[in-house]
């Protein structure tokens, strides 16, 4: 039940109420907000829910228990001595990914209809690709982020997970009031669809093409200029931008070592380092526009690579290059959804990434709705 932090019961009751975990890091009146760290288990309980909190008990849904994360959501493997780490549902051998681990985990062990979760990172994306699950990360500010931690941040999204896409939409229409439901589940006729070349395993690159062809989109292949360096310069970034937030508990001595060993590398960021970035950023933004100019929605694995093994994590192995593809996006601030594709060899899925323009999440979400029916057949 590591997925879980704790279990109770908010809101819309019997069999028509969807269910819904929330992670640590978002507020729900009369819980601590821990962000599953023994540094913060004794702050006061939220006095108010989180914005998207509140719109989802005003649309019905049930809300079941607050999900399990990576210590202060800086972190890609969702290992947590502290409060447990949740078992990965596609392979418990496997790390679940970070940092919304619980809420990816809890909608795989079906715990719960959705999750909702936060991607600075990659962190709703990452664990969606490493579960099984699907992710969505809204374009940046379109989800209130008021009540969700950290409380400033230029790269952080409030997104849900599910097992479906209707599911997901369900929940955008909840949480985002000016979604529009009708283009998200509506047909698509027609799509123009850029694969992007990435670096990746072969068989999750070819899975990544054959779904997408299944669905009967003719693809077309393309780069994206400066996604190396986007990913760096996203690092920078969100280095700056938590060590600003949570910095302060490095001396409070109860954070695990491996986070505390990244606070302290974060707050070495430069102001040179984020002056570069954010050149970076300007850069990248305008090269995903302009591709987009050219296709709707671009697609590409959500993650490079299967998820290691919790041995391998625990061994210290780097998981930094898990969110070389994903990362990028966040530094833009385009929509991104994951999808779990089937890999040739492997039970193992792997996640299929789709990047719409600013404020396209509906079509996003009915491009991967698409690509999910033909999968399905």
């Amino acid at each position: 039940m590591s997925a879980l932090l704790q279990q109770f019961s908010l809101g819309g009751h019997g069999a028509t109420s969807p269910t819904i975990v929330i992670k640590d890091s978002i507020d729900i009146a009369g819980f601590r907000t821990t962000a599953a760290s023994r540094a913060l288990a004794d702050v006061a309980p939220a006095p108010r829910h989180a914005e998207v909190v509140q719109r989802l008990l005003d649309h019905g849904w049930h809300i079941v228990g607050k999900a399990n994360m990576h210590e202060l959501a800086f972190g890609m493997t969702g290992l947590n001595a502290y409060t447990g780490t949740p078992i990965n549902p596609q392979d418990a051998t496997r790390i679940p990914g970070g940092s919304s681990s619980g809420s990816a985990a809890a909608v795989g062990d079906h715990m719960a209809d959705a999750a909702l979760g936060t991607d600075t990172g990659g962190s709703i994306r990452g664990p969606a690709a490493c579960c099984g699950v699907i992710g969505l990360k809204p374009t940046f500010g379109r989800v209130s982020r008021i009540g969700a931690a950290p409380a400033h941040s230029t790269l952080d999204c409030v997104g849900p997970f599910a097992r479906d896409i209707r599911t997901i939409v369900l929940v955008m229409s909840a949480i985002c009031r000016d979604f529009d439901h009708h283009i998200a589940e509506g047909a698509v006729s027609v799509a123009r669809v850029g694969i992007v070349r990435a670096e990746a395993r072969r068989d999750i690159s070819e899975a990544i093409e054959l779904a997408v062809r299944k669905a009967d989109f003719t693809p077309a292949f393309l780069d994206l200029p400066g996604l190396t360096d986007a990913f760096t310069a996203g690092l920078s970034i969100i280095n700056r931008e938590t060590s600003a937030a949570f910095g302060q508990l490095v001396e409070t001595g109860h954070l695990q070592p491996d986070l505390e060993a990244r606070l302290r590398a974060a707050a070495n960021t430069s102001d040179l380092d984020v002056e570069n970035a954010e050149r970076v950023r300007t850069r990248f933004t305008q090269a995903v526009d302009q591709a987009l100019e050219a296709v709707d929605v671009l697609v590409m694995p959500t993650l490079p690579d299967f998820p290691i093994t919790l041995e391998q994590a625990r061994n210290g192995t780097s998981v930094i290059a898990m969110s070389s593809l994903i990362r990028p996006f966040n530094l833009s601030g385009h929509p991104a959804l994951s999808l779990p594709v089937p890999v040739r060899g492997t039970t193992l899925k792997a996640g299929l990434q789709i990047i719409g323009r600013h404020g396209a999440d509906e079509l996003v979400c009915a491009v991967a709705s698409r690509i999910e029916a033909a999968l399905s057949v």
